[in-house]
């Protein structure tokens, strides 16, 4: 029996030289909102909403190391899982492939 699994597929969202490493921003992307971090050079990509009170973390979160901290009420996910690490979100983040290619990031949504 063949199944039909549609295939992810990388979408660029943003230059490396737009991102500084220690920064996140927010980007739309296939009907998604996702925040893109850069930690050390090395980028990672996951939902923006935040999964406590939906306030963006791209925007109005704190990124220090691999951990974004939200602006609303201080929970605290790590950008390379997507794991809650501190209350009060419960619920963790859903997380992205990303892919380099030249200065383009890319992200498999």
């Amino acid at each position: 029996m063949r199944y039909n699994i549609p295939m992810a597929q990388y979408v660029k969202v943003i230059k490396k030289s737009e991102l500084a490493s220690g920064a996140g921003k927010t980007v739309f992307v296939a009907g998604k909102k996702l925040m893109i971090a850069n930690v050390g050079g090395e980028f990672f990509a996951m939902d923006d909403v935040c999964t406590h009170a939906g306030c963006s973390l791209g925007t109005e979160g704190i990124l220090k190391g691999s951990i974004v901290t939200c602006g609303c009420h201080g929970g605290q996910f790590d950008v390379t899982t997507g794991k809650v690490v501190a209350l009060p979100p419960t619920k963790d983040e859903i997380s992205y492939a990303v892919k380099i290619e030249g200065d383009d990031v890319l992200v498999s949504v």
